[in-house]
């Protein structure tokens, strides 16, 4: 009987050594290459931004180790579909507070190794706000925002968004 409750609790244990929380579902991947997203708007520079953003996210992240796209067990594609602003908030005069500047892209993440997409989203869109009305500052100037500033934090939140369903698969 004790032998029998000893091999349970044993059998346990193991099973339970081989848990991962990680949630990764890069099995054998250790590194990604990221060519230049396609630009398919007329917004000048957009492709470079959101790639240089995505690359330093990787590197600053470090699940998956940079390389060209050629050594690469993975690469992470994407096509930059479109770019808006519209206005966002109003003031009591109706007139624009704030404008909301979104991006949308398809993206698809391959594993080169097994020939296979491990995902793929049409239409993931990334925004960001900017003020167009005055703010004062600490140094008592007042400041406003512009639409590259909205068009920063639109990148910044789709790069963020992109990392996040790569690296964490959800």
């Amino acid at each position: 009987m004790r032998k029998n409750f000893l091999l349970l609790v044993s059998l346990l244990f193991l099973g339970c050594g081989f848990y991962s929380f990680s949630g990764s579902p890069l099995t054998g991947i250790k590194t990604i290459g990221i060519p230049v997203f396609e630009n398919q708007t007329l917004e000048y520079g957009i492709s470079e931004s959101l790639t240089d953003t995505l690359i330093n996210l990787f590197v600053r992240d470090n699940t998956l180790k940079m390389t060209n796209e050629k050594k690469a067990d993975s690469v992470l594609k994407g096509t930059i579909l479109k770019y808006e602003r519209g206005a966002y908030t109003f003031d009591a005069n109706e007139s624009v507070k704030e404008y909301k500047v979104r991006i949308f892209v398809d993206v698809s993440f391959e594993d080169k190794k097994h020939k296979k997409t491990l995902w793929e989203q049409k239409n993931m869109e990334g925004w960001g706000v900017y003020s167009v009305v005055a703010i004062p500052t600490s140094s008592g100037a007042d400041s406003i925002e512009t639409e590259d500033m909205g068009k920063a934090r639109a990148i910044k939140k789709l790069a963020e968004d992109i990392l996040n369903k790569t690296v964490k698969g959800w």
